[in-house]
């Protein structure tokens, strides 16, 4: 998987885009946001059915799931901007890997690796409130 980062402000601050695939350009590496929610699992998007949206384009399995993302971006895009909660909670960035992840509080979460999602599965309030407190200061949504 490949990482996007880039250094923003001068605050030494780094910023995660929905695990873009710097090669092809899309959201978490073409798989479709949606199918995280519908089919429990990642799904590769088809570039037939793409939508620009934060920045970034994301690809949808089919026109419906294409649909409910453009209705309401917000529920279906990952959560800190695709970056790795454990990470994050510790205080600094890690991308998050699209294939793996979890869905906690009806919202998606990457994690860089399997050890990192069963660290946040083993705490994941704390976790998530650590961090969700260091996510803007760290560039990865808020």
């Amino acid at each position: 998987m490949a990482l996007f980062f880039a250094v923003t402000g001068g605050h030494g601050a780094v910023s995660q885009d929905y695990a873009t695939d710097v090669m092809s350009g899309y959201a978490l590496g073409g798989r479709d946001p949606v199918a995280y929610f519908v089919a429990k699992k990642p799904r590769e998007g088809l570039p037939r059915h793409e939508l620009r949206w934060a920045g970034t384009i994301w690809v949808f399995v089919n026109e419906g799931n294409r649909a409910a993302f453009e209705a309401d971006p917000e529920v279906y895009a990952p959560h800190l901007a695709g970056c790795d909660p454990v990470a994050l909670a510790d205080g600094f960035v890690t991308a998050g890997n699209p294939m793996v992840f979890a869905l906690y509080e009806g919202g998606l979460l990457l994690f860089h690796s399997e050890i990192n999602r069963f660290l946040f599965l083993a705490d994941p309030k704390s976790k998530l409130a650590a961090a969700e407190k260091n996510a803007t200061r760290l560039g990865c949504g808020g």
